[in-house]
């Protein structure tokens, strides 16, 4: 059993490692046009914080020869509900010129956390305030310098990726509740379309219409936008799937490097389901604890139209009947076996398809979603085998805290974990206490039955640089 499980980590973690963090196998197009920068957000988690929602008023870049907008509309984006993955926010043109600093006007913070004492866990909701140095208690601007100014030129792609620091933006008490104070921290930098950390690593949507012929197909993303996909030899499809029978109703979930034209190259396409109605969230009670699991109770951050009244809400299901697991982007021997009834656990982040009618949701399916882990590197927890096959532990700050009491959670991570903003499990190893953000797979271990994170990115956090 012990080999078996090491066997299927590993299979996880190369196809993982492949999907996340490698470039693309076939370079993004470039526009022949006029320069563009695209805009991914992505967060770092903190403790039972299940929403962090603010609108982005406008994100302005600033250069050498002007300030132009890379995002003028105002953009209500949930940070907490990316849990260290990286989403699109918007494309704009740009001048050419070089760019040494990103200006963010945000308003009206809102935090969401849940009380994992009570029973069942309880959701509170905060409209938040900007701490008073920050701006007025609803709005404020943040100024954020990159660590290297960017040269964006004529007929170039270049991309703006914004992190909201959750962890140092929501302050606490001195008993470590949570207040409603925001003060902002971004971190910021400039990349390119085919730098891993420009990568879009969570975009899912309806399926909005399919152009076979063409290798493309259009959903509907967040925030109210249409996205059209492209897709060519080197795009893998989850089983049984192509460009070919794609079909409406669909819910898709596309990994992928934006192009020139605006368009998404993906590099991995999932049909999640296939069912108009979906739950998707994270999990923060099962019942039982242990075997089969006949109920879950989850923090419901995402639901499809018909099933919208259950969004931002705590709901518990009955999935006894549920005999469909998968896990996301994966789909080999080993899926049923990292990844069934006995194997869901607190803290993961899940997607439930089903059917809706009499008001009456019926799930049918359950997959494992990739998700982010934020905390403190523990000491002397860095286990090499070789190269960057190995192991290190993590005080996390996240919500699967819970489920661990407290303690460390392993992460695996293996030679195709991609490390940003470090080398590797060396660096690691000789970093005493740092902050780090993993983003993976969060499995329950069947051997020693508790959780274990097959990471596929770990990232240093930098610290902001405000101006």
């Amino acid at each position: 059993m012990k080999k078996f499980l090491g066997i299927a980590l590993a299979v996880a973690l190369s196809m993982l490692g492949a999907s996340c963090g490698g470039a693309s196998s076939s370079s993004p197009a470039l526009s022949s046009q006029s320069p563009a920068v695209f805009v991914t957000g992505e967060d770092a988690p903190l403790a039972s914080v299940v929403g962090f929602e603010v609108t982005i008023t406008s994100i302005t870049l600033n250069g050498n020869n002007g300030s132009p907008q890379v995002l003028s509309t105002p953009t209500t984006v949930d940070f907490a509900r990316l849990l260290g993955l990286r989403a699109p926010l918007s494309f704009n043109t740009v001048p050419a010129d070089t760019y040494a600093s990103a200006t963010f006007a945000i308003s009206d913070p809102v935090i969401e956390y849940v009380d994992m004492t009570a029973n069942p866990p309880a959701l509170t909701t905060l409209n938040g305030t900007f701490s008073p140095t920050t701006g007025s208690p609803t709005q404020t601007t943040v100024t954020v310098n990159f660590p290297t100014a960017k040269i964006v030129t004529n007929s170039g792609l270049a991309g703006l990726r914004m992190e909201f620091d959750i962890r140092q933006s929501v302050a606490v008490d001195g008993n470590g509740q949570i207040t409603g104070v925001v003060n902002p921290t971004i971190n910021a930098n400039m990349v390119t379309s085919a730098d891993p950390t420009g990568k879009v690593t969570d975009l899912t949507g309806g399926l909005v219409s399919v152009n076979a012929s063409g290798n493309s197909f259009v959903i509907q993303g967040p925030y109210g936008r249409q996205l059209t996909i492209d897709v060519n030899n080197s795009t893998q499809f989850n089983s049984g799937w192509s460009i070919n029978n794609l079909a409406t109703p669909s819910f898709i979930g596309v990994r992928g490097f934006f192009q020139g034209d605006g368009t998404l190259l993906a590099t991995d396409v999932e049909v999640i389901s296939t069912t108009k109605s979906f739950l998707s969230g994270r999990v923060l009670a099962v019942n039982p604890t242990s075997g089969p699991v006949q109920q879950i109770t989850m923090w419901v951050g995402e639901t499809s139209a018909d099933t919208v009244t259950d969004v931002d809400s705590i709901q518990t299901i009955n999935v006894s009947a549920v005999t469909q697991y998968d896990i996301c982007f994966f789909d080999n021997l080993f899926t049923n076996a990292l990844f069934n009834d006995s194997s869901v656990i607190v803290g993961q982040r899940i997607f439930v398809g089903g059917s809706f009618s009499s008001n009456v949701f019926t799930p049918q399916m359950i997959s494992l979603r990739f998700q982010g882990v934020s905390g403190m590197l523990a000491s002397g927890s860095v286990n090499i085998v070789n190269g960057n096959d190995g192991s290190f532990e993590m005080q996390n700050n996240g919500l699967i805290g819970y489920s661990l009491g407290g303690g460390p959670l392993t992460v695996d991570t293996g030679n195709a974990t991609l490390f940003v903003n470090t080398t590797g499990l060396s660096a690691l190893q000789s970093s005493g206490q740092i902050p780090l953000v993993t983003g993976g797979l969060f499995f329950l271990n069947p051997i020693t039955s508790t959780p274990l994170m097959a990471g596929a990115a770990v990232v240093e956090v930098p610290q902001a640089q405000p101006e």
